[in-house]
């Protein structure tokens, strides 16, 4: 499998570019975020990738940073979801973006992507949940302590999404401990 390739950029048109790697040039598909943030034409370059063999073609595909190509690779897992609706959604969103959207249950983010229906960002959601970088290591969140943290894993796990959990972790004083803060958080949500 190939995992990265460091090279030449020889051409760049999306969402295609070629990285001439030794006098071997590799064509390889990246989403916009990837693609907007490439050196100029005849730099140096290193993109991590992602190899695909189908019955029909062997393709490859590159991003800029680790976090893009595990979201890819999560989001090909799902079925109905190929390697250019994959591309589609990388390239609409940020792969912090996409997590808080799975975080938050916010179909909306993804229904603005093209491509991507009502029915489609619903199987997203669902499949998605909890297999990207969690929600508070995403920027937008605020640190908490662990205990908070505990609080709020919990939650999620009862069955409430992140912005509930959230919302009813803010009104808890910051010293509490996780038994009595699930308790107090219950009580909020039941309001």
């Amino acid at each position: 499998m190939i995992a990265r390739l460091t090279g030449l950029l020889a051409e760049k048109q999306p969402p295609f570019v070629l990285v001439d790697v030794n006098g071997v040039g590799y064509e390889v598909q990246v989403p916009m975020s990837t693609f907007y943030n490439l050196p100029e034409l005849g730099a140096k370059v290193t993109l991590l990738t992602q190899f695909i063999v189908r019955e029909d073609a062997q393709l490859l595909f590159g991003f800029l940073t680790a976090a893009e190509r595990e979201s890819f690779r999560e989001l090909i897992k799902i079925s109905g979801v190929g390697p250019r609706i994959a591309l589609a959604l990388l390239s609409g969103l940020s792969s912090s973006e996409l997590a808080q959207a799975v975080a938050a249950q916010d179909t909306t983010r993804l229904v603005k992507v093209p491509g991507i229906g009502k029915k489609t960002a619903e199987r997203l959601l669902l499949e998605l949940k909890g297999k990207l970088a969690p929600a508070l290591a995403t920027p937008g969140f605020a640190a908490v302590s662990d205990s908070q943290a505990d609080i709020l894993q919990a939650l999620i796990a009862l069955g409430y999404s992140d912005k509930e959990a959230q919302a009813a972790l803010k009104a808890l004083p910051p010293d509490v401990s996780v038994s009595e803060g699930i308790k107090q958080a219950l009580k909020s949500l039941a309001r």
